[in-house]
């Protein structure tokens, strides 16, 4: 006992070297090891043929390190913790989980059972496929008009028996509109789908007879047999039954039976069964493995990056206006703009009045003006477009500020074009720019945050298994 003992210990430490050896830490983030796998895994997927901006091995280190960084912070906040990233965490896990769930001999069970069910619903008498010319009566109806109406069918059901085409009959007399221009053909049917009084009397006609006037609670009908058919066998429906189990989402169904089945079987609640499945599918393969951390890592990322810079930047306004003033010489035109508006009125009068209310306002509240005074009612007085405009950018800018060859679209039911508004040679203030603005601010609060994450956390990158990278 002790000699296996042994000869499996030292199994276990030639695997683990062998592993080790196979798959080598290539750096360390915050006392982390990476793997050279989980490296090879990012860089290909970033950097595949349709990228644009491919990186090398070397270039796509300084990213991947970042990247890290961000996340090794957003653990030591333990954002992993919080209930709203779990919830979000395993929904996206379990998008590729829940699929492995089932097999194609699950969908196929599927698949002959709702043949089966189909074939019993149908029944012994198959499927028929009926025509019919209806001539509609109310319920209701006088005693005169159930005598008119049953005296018309007759009349065509006798002109039929002498030989009249019951097609054309039907496409120019029959009252229902979903089968009339189709020569009152109905399609196939079998027993539970339509009206009982019309069921029992079509299922009892031959191929190519024609019933006597039959009374249903919606008029009469002329029936005419057109054929009769066993439901198909299962394999010439069984491609159109996987696409209708596909279409129809049918799938999630059956992975769902199968989950019941598995807490059944083994007593484990639901999210335990998952949690062990998505364990079981990282270990077998490396590619759904960091697919997950990849998820993982991704929404830290996002959360702390939000908190860190995006949102920050957005809302910091004290922030944004001093790094404006401080880098103003950066954001420069290299033509002119038109700061306004360029509007179109229904009336003469009130392209006059438009300029008159905005005289004096602020540009941010402009578009507030306008909705208050000549679009708060229903009926739209005018319609506007605001912005600051280079030429090129509207049509009616370009000819009236710009003095450009351009022929503006008239608008209907707003014929009057106007603009309204001033030409500025470079930005007078943070929102003539501030989209470029915010961009540059968060650019510049990530940078200072990546220099904090580097002192804070140890970088450790192996430079020898770096030369490794994709040549093994």
């Amino acid at each position: 006992m002790k000699r296996l003992f042994f000869l499996a210990s030292c199994l276990a430490v030639q695997m683990t070297a062998f592993a080790q050896n196979n798959d080598p830490v290539i750096m360390k983030i915050a006392g982390e090891p990476v793997l050279r796998s989980e490296f090879e895994y990012s860089y290909n997927k970033n950097n595949t043929e349709g990228v644009i901006d491919k990186k090398t091995v070397e270039e796509y280190v300084d990213l991947f390190v970042n990247y890290k960084l961000k996340v090794a912070a957003a653990l030591a906040e333990k954002m992993d913790t919080m209930t709203s990233y779990k919830k979000e965490y395993v929904g996206y896990r379990d998008q590729q989980v829940r699929p492995t769930l089932i097999n194609e001999a699950d969908v196929e069970a599927e698949a002959r059972k709702i043949y089966n069910d189909t074939k019993n619903r149908v029944g012994p008498d198959g499927l028929i496929s009926p025509a019919h010319i209806l001539l509609r009566l109310p319920q209701q109806a006088g005693n005169d008009e159930q005598i008119r109406v049953k005296n018309r069918a007759d009349s065509i059901y006798n002109a039929i028996m002498a030989g009249a085409d019951f097609a054309q009959l039907a496409s120019r007399l029959s009252e229902d509109p979903g089968s009339k221009n189709n020569g009152g053909n109905i399609g196939q049917i079998s027993r539970g789908q339509t009206l009982k009084e019309f069921e029992d009397a079509a299922f009892a006609l031959r191929d190519g007879q024609v019933s006597k006037p039959v009374l249903s609670p919606v008029g009469y009908h002329i029936i005419k047999m057109l054929g009769h058919s066993p439901i198909p066998t299962y394999d010439s429906l069984r491609n159109d039954i996987h696409r209708f189990i596909d279409a129809r989402g049918i799938r999630e169904s059956i992975i769902n039976g199968k989950l019941e089945q598995m807490v059944k079987a083994t007593g484990l609640p639901q999210e335990q069964i998952m949690d062990q499945r998505a364990d079981s599918l990282a270990s077998a393969d490396s590619e759904m493995k960091y697919l997950f951390k990849e998820y993982h890592d991704g929404l830290l990322l996002y959360e702390i990056s939000n908190r860190e810079v995006w949102e920050k930047a957005s809302k910091d306004e004290t922030g944004l206006e001093a790094y404006f003033k401080k880098n103003k010489k950066k954001y420069v035109w290299d033509a002119p703009r038109f700061k306004g508006i360029a509007y179109h009125t229904r009336d003469i009068e009130d392209v006059q009045a438009v300029k008159k209310v905005l005289k004096g306002k602020a540009f941010s509240e402009w578009n507030e003006v306008l909705r208050s005074t000549f679009n708060a009612d229903s009926v739209l007085r005018i319609r506007v477009e605001k912005g600051i405009f280079k030429m090129g950018d509207n049509p009616l800018v370009d000819k009236e500020v710009f003095g450009l060859d351009a022929k503006p679209t008239p608008l209907k039911n707003y014929p009057n074009d106007a603009t309204f508004g001033t030409v500025l040679k470079a930005p007078k203030d943070m929102e003539d720019v501030r989209a470029q603005v915010v961009a540059d601010y968060q650019d510049a609060l990530e940078q200072g945050w990546l220099a904090v994450l580097r002192e804070r956390f140890p970088v450790e990158v192996d430079k020898k298994v770096l030369e490794t990278v994709n040549k093994h």
